[in-house]
Parts: structure tokens; sequence; C-alpha cells
């Protein structure tokens, strides 16, 4: 599914196209998204101007002045700007359309994504519960060392729970925790002050890279074809199992840790 680095990369090719343009219409051909899309959000959408564009977790925000959309791509959904006369397909579920004759296409074969209307987006109920910013000063070495203390949960579970830290995923949780040397499934309080600040390096590492090269899943969500990101090349443990380390030259063990593949190196991750 999309990650972090995903949407990072979508907004910050989606910023400079949608600020500033005014909504001509919304098109809705789908409602029953993963929660049902509001049958009168186009009424509420048309001659609003799009102030600024930008992401808190893997939601996108659309600053509509003294309202806000929140905009999730889910599991398979991606957003297109386009132009509009394109005939929609069978997966193109909602046009956001702008006076200047572009579009924005929301696309999602498993529907899983979601759209939704809010005057007050940091108390929305996806919002006002989730972590800080992995890539923020407050996600640091004392933060997740503390947070860490009395958790008897596997650390790699630690750092995917959002409500601890936002927009860690199950690639860039393996490639972080392969970076540091620590083993996924170690228990979140046997950490080490160190151990925290090793991984809390190596997360912050890992997804900058992974956004300067597009992301993994994709490059960015504006090529019709969702063409694949070059971070993938650069893939140390992920989708590697069974294949030697990098680092050792060992057999990569692959694992399943709540109901993910995990792929880590015994010999190096401790």
């Amino acid at each position: 599914m999309p990650e972090l680095p995903e949407v990072e990369t979508t907004v910050r090719a989606l910023k400079p196209k949608l600020e500033k343009s005014r909504i001509k219409t919304f098109e809705l051909r789908n409602k029953n998204l993963r929660w049902p899309v509001p049958s009168n959000l186009s009424k509420k959408l048309i001659s609003k101007s799009v102030s600024s564009l930008s992401r808190r977790a893997k939601y996108l925000i659309v600053d509509l002045g003294s309202e806000y959309l929140l905009i999730h791509l889910g599991m398979s959904g991606s957003l297109r700007y386009l132009s509009n006369n394109l005939t929609p397909e069978k997966h193109d579920h909602w046009d956001l359309c702008f006076e200047n004759g572009m579009i924005l296409r929301y696309t999602d074969p498993r529907r899983f994504g979601s759209i939704h209307y809010t005057k007050d987006f940091k108390n929305h109920f996806l919002i006002k519960s989730l972590g800080p910013e992995p890539l923020s000063d407050a996600f640091n070495e004392t933060f997740l060392y503390e947070i860490s203390r009395g958790r008897k949960v596997p650390i790699k579970t630690l750092i995917m729970n959002s409500r601890i830290v936002v927009g860690i995923g199950n690639i860039y949780a393996c490639e972080a925790l392969f970076d540091s040397h620590i083993r996924p499934s170690k228990k979140a309080n046997r950490i080490t002050k160190k151990e925290a600040k090793a991984l809390v390096a190596s997360l912050k590492k890992v997804l900058k890279k992974a956004i300067k090269a597009g992301g993994t899943t994709l490059r960015d969500y504006l090529n019709p074809d969702s063409a694949p990101g070059y971070f993938k090349i650069e893939l140390k443990v992920y989708g590697r199992g069974n294949e030697e380390c990098l680092r050792c030259g060992k057999t990569l063990k692959e694992i399943r840790m709540s109901n993910r593949s995990t792929v880590f190196c015994s010999n190096c991750q401790r």
C-alpha cells in the first residue's frame, strides 16, 4: 500500500499544481469507499479555492480556507492530475474538477481509500490520536526510549503503531531495523537508549532516502501507469527472504509478524 514516502511524493508533485486553483465541480461516481462519500459533497466544494496542500501521516490535507478535505489512498489508491477530457475508467471513483480545465482523479481498485470533509482536521477522528511525524524533532531517541518502557510488544510492532509514530509501514520498518542492527522481534521494553538512538536515526535516514527516490511502490501519483519507485532497488531486506544478507552473506530469514512478512538477518540483527 502507499506509505509515507509515496504520499509525501504525491503531495510534493501536486502542491504547485493545485494551490490557488478554484474548484468547479466534484464528480462522484462511486460513493462506496472505505467510508461512504457524502452525496452533498459536491455542493460544499463548488467555488472553493485550494489554499495549500500538505500531509499528516498518510493523509493528504487539502486546505480550502475554512474547510479541509482529508484524502487517504488506502491499499491501492492513486491520484492523478489530468485534463478533464480523459474518459474515466472502471476504478476511477471521483474527480475534483477545477476551473482551469484540469482534474484531480482518484483511482482505487480495492476501494479502501477515503475522502472526508471537515472544518477542523486536527480534531477529526482519523487524525486526533495520531503520534508524531517520524521526520519531526518530536520523534527522537528520548521519546522512543521512554514510550517503549513497559511495552512487551516486538519493537517492529511498536514503531508501526500510528499512535506511537505515524507513517512507518512494513517496508520501512524492516529496512530501518536492519540498518540499526535490531531484530524485529526484540521486545520494545528491552531496547536500550543506544538502540533507540540508532533506530530513530535509521528510520529518518530510510524515509528521507525513499522520499528522494520517489517511494517504493511507485515513482509518483501523477503518472497514469503508476511506475515503480526507484527506492525499490535499494531495499536491503524487504522482499529478499532466503537470499544472502548484503552485509554478512548469511541467509536472510522470513517470518510472519502481525500477519505481515518480516525479513531480517539473524546474524546482523540482535
